[in-house]
């Protein structure tokens, strides 16, 4: 595919369009909401998927992560999902809520076989070039490039949507969901597929939220705003402390780049991310899309007014 054809899949769709969601939705916080946010977004997105993804402490260094092992990261995550799921109403897509893999890319050519990655090939195949499957990835890209490599053809019928890796001018790349699994990483950005990158310190670190803030526009509004309250009150107490804090709510701008102007993005080469926690560039890649500003303000209004309702 040449850059003036990426260019075409990777403008911001209009109308509604055709959502899988692959998220490590047990690692933080900030999947759930992303996954709330997601669904409450039913008038322009049409949920088809939800993949549970790996997700692990990586070898102690990052010590605050619940999961041992990608395995357990990846169980616990599917129950989340079904989890969120039920406080949103939607049991209904609970039989569309696939397992991932379990353990990252052994290397940049073998796939890891799972449920979700099969499904995300039969899905990507029943669309086409003109109107493709949007994949909204929140975590380590191991489903997405699994089923790159299973089947080369779905490259040309989706637009991949990934929170990964830090800004091109930070100076190094040692972001979670990039570090666990570099391999795939590296197959998603040479692939030549469609590709807008959220990068994460930098960039989407902007969009960071208080506990009186959410208390103020969340709590006691229906179930799952008090579940998102107390969990992210939790869990920024267990990991910063009593004091003052602010947390990163990350994953959602993913979702809200396809929803309109709140999230700005540039083009520019496919950057290549190695091994050694660095990116190298050359200017003569294939083009994708860089996220280099979020509107903060605008894509909390929208995310607490959507969660807040009641149905």
């Amino acid at each position: 595919m040449d850059n003036e054809q990426l260019l075409r899949r990777l403008r911001r769709p209009g109308g509604q369009v055709d959502v899988v969601l692959d998220t490590d939705t047990y690692n933080e916080v900030d999947d759930q909401y992303a996954l709330a946010y997601l669904l409450r977004s039913e008038d322009r997105l049409r949920v088809q998927a939800v993949y549970a993804a790996p997700f692990s402490r990586c070898g102690g260094l990052f010590a605050s992560i619940r999961a041992e092992t990608p395995a357990e990261g990846m169980e616990q995550s599917y129950k989340e999902i079904l989890h969120i799921l039920r406080l949103c109403g939607h049991e209904e897509l609970a039989e569309r809520v696939y397992r991932g893999g379990t353990m990252y890319l052994p290397d940049e050519s073998t796939p890891v076989d799972s449920p979700a990655a099969r499904d995300l090939v039969s899905r990507a195949l029943a669309h086409t070039p003109d109107q493709p499957l949007y994949v909204i990835a929140i975590a380590a890209i191991t489903n997405v490039a699994s089923a790159l490599l299973m089947e080369p053809a779905i490259r040309d019928r989706m637009v991949v949507v990934w929170l990964g890796g830090h800004a091109h001018d930070w100076p190094d790349t040692c972001e979670f969901n990039l570090f666990q699994d570099v391999a795939a990483a590296r197959v998603v950005f040479s692939s030549g597929v469609a590709l807008v990158q959220l990068p994460c310190m930098g960039v989407v670190s902007a969009f960071s939220t208080t506990a009186p803030e959410l208390e103020y526009w969340l709590k006691g509004k229906n179930p799952l705003c008090d579940y998102l309250v107390d969990l992210t009150v939790q869990d920024s107490i267990r990991n910063i402390g009593e004091g003052c804090w602010s947390r990163p709510i990350w994953d959602v701008t993913a979702v809200a780049w396809l929803l309109g102007d709140m999230v700005w993005d540039r083009t520019v080469p496919s950057p290549i991310p190695q091994y050694d926690g660095h990116y190298s560039f050359d200017g003569t890649r294939h083009f994708i899309k860089y996220v280099y500003h979020i509107q903060r303000d605008a894509l909390f209004r929208d995310l607490f007014a959507k969660l807040a309702r009641n149905t």
